[in-house]
């Protein structure tokens, strides 16, 4: 059987590279919000949604405009993805089939996840990948991609850059080497009981560092705003956030890998 599977790796880039990759989620950002809004226009006028392409033409007016010509600095194929995400989040929110699907949002500098995505163009070598219109850059390579690259996004969280390198690769088909089946049931004093009687306790990530995230968002609070020590006060915060987010990654990552390895078929109660 044939696969996509992901490759996700922290990045180390030049400070160089850092400008680079905060200018391309800006301008991603910046493209997703007048789609949006365009969008947002002809649905209340009841004309419902633009086609992609026609939002594609609107690219290269823009980039002919003196207002929005900063836009020749983002790698072309980075705007068009942004552009067919927010056409497949539109169509998904108007699909009955998937109810719990939301409108998209207005993406706020600083209150949304950075990203931008390449479909091609990416090469890697050793512990360095090439990213268009950026060049070569480090990352930590802590395992082996494995088969034909088919696009790569990057992303940040908290300080932090990431590049997620999606591959094609042919497997056999998998037997589990387990035959046994198992429900689950999601609770707040019990994270989750399965029918057999185990069950697995909270991990309370926030409680952990509740306490040192206080005391950094009272001592913020007392700054200056945009004041230099403002900034890395506020990285600061973002920092702690990033270690909440990362315990809770790890206890799920851990939980399921468990479960998975045990059972064959698992039936948890929709949420």
């Amino acid at each position: 059987m044939i696969i996509q599977k992901a490759f996700k790796f922290r990045l180390e880039p030049t400070s160089e590279q850092r400008k680079l990759f905060a200018g391309f989620a800006g301008h991603n950002r910046f493209i997703w919000n007048r789609a949006l809004t365009l969008q947002k226009e002809s649905l209340n006028r009841k004309e419902g949604i633009i086609k992609n392409g026609d939002l594609e033409k609107m690219l290269v007016i823009l980039k002919a405009e003196p207002e929005t010509d900063f836009l020749k600095e983002a790698q072309s194929q980075t705007l068009q993805q942004t552009l067919k995400h927010l056409d497949r989040a539109l169509w998904d929110a108007f699909d009955k089939k998937q109810p719990h699907k939301q409108f998209p949002k207005i993406k706020k500098k600083g209150k949304c996840i950075d990203s931008f995505r390449f479909p091609q163009g990416i090469e890697v070598a050793g512990n360095r990948v090439k990213l268009p219109k950026i060049g070569w850059v480090k990352f930590r390579k802590s395992r082996e991609i494995v088969g034909e690259i088919r696009n790569a996004t990057v992303s940040r969280r908290g300080d932090h850059w990431h590049v997620s390198i999606q591959a094609k690769l042919k497997t056999k088909d998998p037997k589990h080497p387990s035959a046994t089946a198992v429900g689950g049931d999601l609770g707040v004093k019990i994270f989750l009981a399965l029918s057999d009687g185990t069950t697995y306790a909270p991990l309370g990530a926030f409680k952990k560092f509740e306490q040192k995230l206080a005391r950094a968002q009272r001592c913020l609070a007392r700054m200056q705003k945009f004041s230099n020590n403002w900034k890395k006060q506020k990285r600061r915060i973002a920092r702690i956030h990033e270690q909440i987010a990362n315990s809770r990654y790890d206890f799920l990552h851990k939980i399921s890998t468990e479960i998975s390895k045990n059972y064959a078929v698992i039936a948890l109660e929709e949420w």
